[in-house]
């Protein structure tokens, strides 16, 4: 990089920094105003207070007091990187649902709908605070949010971190908000399988929250990536911890509630999933629990109910596994890339299941277990079984049955 285009980049990140810790997250206004004249000129515009009114009503507050200088070297000695759409890292593909939305919200806007959402702005980012050296931009295509209670029961945390544990050793990111309770057993389950988690924090990434889970954001951080839209410093008021919610939705390709309360804030990752035209899938619990109340109810919702979701195998079946080379648990299926494709786009539904539901290599399995891994009646387990042989797929062995890529 020449000098030129050094000191071009760094007056493009001391701008991204100097907006991101005026305003609020998630300010249609600001977001409009930054799209229409560039980071550049629009910080120079609201240091200058020379914008328009409704700019000028969400930035005058902090922006004499806001130093992004001193917010990009606390980021620097923290380890964390900030992040604007020009950068190669920048999760496009993940954001392009937000921006869409956030397109039809300015629209609105422009014809006088002002009010603010109860939920809150579903519109993208102007910047993020990352740390951490997985690739963001590769975050979306296969992930999902895995949300729920913090006061969850010892039911849901099991199932949040099998769950999470199962998606992981299949690739899979899973995305949470490093809260207690259900978000943790997530991102616990991902990383004890080795895999990759994203921590989206409602504060600054150099003050964790809550504080008894600074190791666990250290852990993600080297596995994973913490994820901010605010400068460090910044607390984790309550309007942040809504507005984060639609950036855990809009990196999940589907977003998972494991166990929620009839007010719980995962249904606002929900109605936000939703909104973005992703998939919402739940996990029925106990009648008797009113921490499964807010799963049961997204199920039942009359218009665009949420998928009830019971095995791993079930959940991939949302986030693109049938479009990867790779099979269950990781494993390279066998024939090469072409024929597996043709012979896994060949099999149905439930044949699909059944094969999702195979371990990892060296593995066997009965058909009762693979019943349980699947998710599939014992019946349709039998039935895919001669169909998976028939394509190559799985062998039979001494203990049942296994990948056919590592039969002896």
């Amino acid at each position: 990089m020449t000098a030129a285009a050094n000191v071009e980049r760094e007056q493009h990140l001391l701008a991204a920094a100097f907006l991101s810790r005026v305003a609020e997250p998630a300010s249609v206004p600001l977001w409009m105003f930054v799209e229409e004249h560039g980071y550049r000129a629009a910080a120079a515009a609201v240091r200058a207070g020379d914008v328009p009114a409704e700019v000028a009503a969400c930035t005058e507050a902090r922006r004499s007091a806001a130093d992004p200088e001193a917010d990009l070297s606390a980021a620097d000695r923290n380890g964390i990187r900030l992040l604007t759409p020009a950068d190669a890292d920048w999760p496009h593909f993940a954001f392009a649902a937000l921006r869409a939305t956030g397109q039809r919200r300015v629209a609105q806007w422009r014809v006088g709908a002002r009010a603010r959402p109860q939920r809150g702005e579903l519109i993208p980012p102007l910047a993020l605070w990352v740390r951490g050296n997985a690739p963001l931009a590769a975050v979306g295509p296969r992930s999902v949010a895995v949300v729920g209670s913090r006061a969850a029961t010892a039911y849901g945390e099991h199932i949040a971190s099998e769950f999470s544990y199962g998606l992981a050793q299949r690739d899979v990111v899973v995305v949470s908000g490093g809260a207690y309770g259900i978000d943790a057993a997530a991102h616990r389950g991902a990383l004890a399988a080795g895999g990759c988690s994203v921590l989206v924090s409602a504060g600054g990434l150099d003050r964790p929250y809550p504080s008894g889970h600074r190791h666990l954001y250290d852990q993600t951080a080297e596995q994973g990536l913490l994820v901010s839209e605010r400068p460090p410093g910044s607390a984790p008021h309550r309007q942040r911890f809504l507005s984060r919610n639609r950036l855990i939705a809009a990196l999940g390709a589907a977003t998972l509630v494991v166990e929620a309360a009839h007010r719980s804030g995962a249904l606002n990752s929900a109605g936000y999933a939703r909104d973005l035209g992703r998939p919402v899938l739940a996990v029925p619990g106990p009648v008797t629990s009113a921490m499964s109340a807010g799963c049961h109810r997204l199920i039942q919702r009359e218009e665009e109910p949420a998928s009830l979701v019971t095995s791993v195998a079930e959940v991939l079946s949302y986030c693109g596994s049938a479009d990867l080379v790779d099979g269950p648990g990781g494993a390279p299926l066998p024939g090469g890339s072409a024929p597996v494709r043709r012979s896994y786009d060949s099999l149905d539904a439930v044949a699909r299941s059944v094969l999702d539901g195979f371990p990892g290599r060296g593995h066997s399995v009965t058909e009762a277990e693979l019943s349980r891994l699947s998710g599939q009646p014992i019946s349709k387990v039998i039935a895919a079984l001669p169909v998976l042989q028939g394509a190559g797929l799985i062998t039979v062995a001494r203990e049942g049955y296994r990948l056919a890529s590592v039969a002896s």
